[in-house]
């Protein structure tokens, strides 16, 4: 009995996410297919960028247009699931229905909308609403901020309405083109390798980098020298104003002591891996001041797999472990996405014997973004693929029972200057 339950619900669950596929490939279809996008384009027209509209009739007319044809689209199949029960499975074939039912209510809606009945818009166009976010693009249901994107940041993505799960296996989840992408440790293996994948997904990129040289990347067989900003680890404030016009920082420098103890070598690690990572972070925290902001800007933190497993280097492990525990503390309440990137040992000038290579991990990292991990995990230990998300969920949670909501900025003193240091991530 209680498996036969189990079906029935298995077999809703599954209904509804069906015409929730069917509705984002017909979305992804109106916009490569030359009939339905001039029937769509009208819906895109409807909106400003604070997601007030128009005017009443324009916002009306799309609904007629747009989205009560791709309800009904919704419904056409929402009988398929149905269908095939029938013949398969007759006395759980009702369950097959929910999607049906489910897609009424938004067909039922749009012809409200299009209507012009009282209210109808605010009851059910949720994502559309006007006003400021609350959270950052959510990561696995479509809020507004995450919607707007489509709108106003790349209509070649961001498809999906309710569930985010088409944009993740499409690689639409996050769009790079255009952005401005600054990296620390530009100068490093994995720095060049970083820029060199972002510029090749349509990314302005900005190096930052410790070294007095401008770094070139190779593009079509020639070297094209991209914007480098030198700094220094210490004078993180120096890069203030041009953190305001950058829309996703890489946090990918670092050192590794080995087996170094000394004090020397313990203040230097815990300012370069810990301490700088911190400032910079909370600098470009600091940029996040509208809408638009916590919609496009995003943090990207290399703290490792150290994280989790021995690093066979005593003083790396510990100041990536205190980076970590601290990107996990700022995620609770930050004004954007913050991303973690948690890496096994890859092949550098500083980590010759690493088993990955720097620009298979740089294009797995970019493949993992744009599909919107917030923890992109690449490592050859298939133990940290399951022991960080528990350790990341633990941690988190203990966060979030014992700790207030920063009410203010905390401003972090550098303690050194390590201008010398080699600043690149490394495993």
């Amino acid at each position: 009995m209680m498996t036969s339950w189990i079906a029935i619900v298995a077999l809703g669950l599954g209904s509804l996410l069906w015409v929730e596929i069917i509705r984002d490939f017909y979305h992804l279809l109106c916009h490569y297919w030359s009939p339905l996008h001039r029937l769509h384009v009208s819906h895109h027209r409807v909106f400003r960028r604070d997601l007030t509209v128009v005017s009443d009739s324009t916002y009306r007319r799309a609904q007629w247009v747009n989205d009560v044809p791709e309800s009904l689209v919704m419904l056409l199949f929402s009988f398929l699931p149905w269908g095939v029960m029938s013949v398969y499975a007759p006395s759980q074939q009702w369950a097959a229905l929910a999607g049906s039912l489910y897609t009424l209510i938004f067909l039922l809606g749009a012809i409200a909308r299009g209507s012009g009945i009282a209210f109808a818009d605010e009851l059910t166009d949720i994502t559309h609403r006007p006003g400021g976010f609350v959270t950052p693009p959510a990561r696995w249901f479509v809020n507004r901020p995450y919607h707007w994107r489509h709108h106003f940041d790349n209509q070649k993505a961001y498809y999906c309405s309710t569930l985010t799960l088409v944009d993740k296996l499409m690689g639409t989840a996050l769009s790079l083109k255009g952005k401005r992408i600054a990296v620390t440790g530009a100068s490093g293996t994995l720095g060049r390798s970083l820029l060199q994948n972002l510029h090749s997904r349509g990314a302005k990129v900005t190096a930052l980098t410790s070294s007095e040289q401008t770094v070139t990347l190779k593009v079509k067989g020639e070297q094209l020298p991209v914007k480098t900003i030198n700094w220094q680890v210490g004078k993180e404030s120096d890069l203030a104003e041009a953190l305001k016009k950058i829309d996703i920082l890489i946090l990918n420098h670092g050192i590794n002591v080995h087996g170094e103890s000394t004090a020397e070598a313990i203040a230097q690690s815990y300012e370069v891996n810990t301490f700088s990572n911190l400032r910079l972070l909370e600098l470009f925290l600091n940029t996040v001041g509208s809408n638009e902001d916590m919609v496009r800007k995003e943090v990207w933190v290399n703290t490792s797999e150290s994280e989790v497993n021995p690093a066979f280097s005593p003083l790396y492990e510990l100041t990536k472990r205190a980076l970590g525990q601290l990107v996990t503390l700022h995620r609770l309440d930050a004004p954007c996405v913050v991303r973690k990137v948690v890496l096994g040992p890859f092949k550098s000038n500083l980590n010759p014997i690493g088993v990955m290579s720097a620009e298979w991990v740089a294009k797995q990292i970019v493949n993992l973004a744009v599909r919107d991990f917030r923890n992109i995990i690449i490592t050859i230990n298939p133990l940290t693929y399951l022991i960080f998300p528990i350790k990341e969920f633990l941690v988190s949670t203990y966060f979030k029972l014992f700790s207030h909501k920063r009410a203010e900025k905390i401003d972090v003193t550098p303690t050194s200057e390590a201008s010398e240091a080699e600043l690149e991530a490394e495993s």
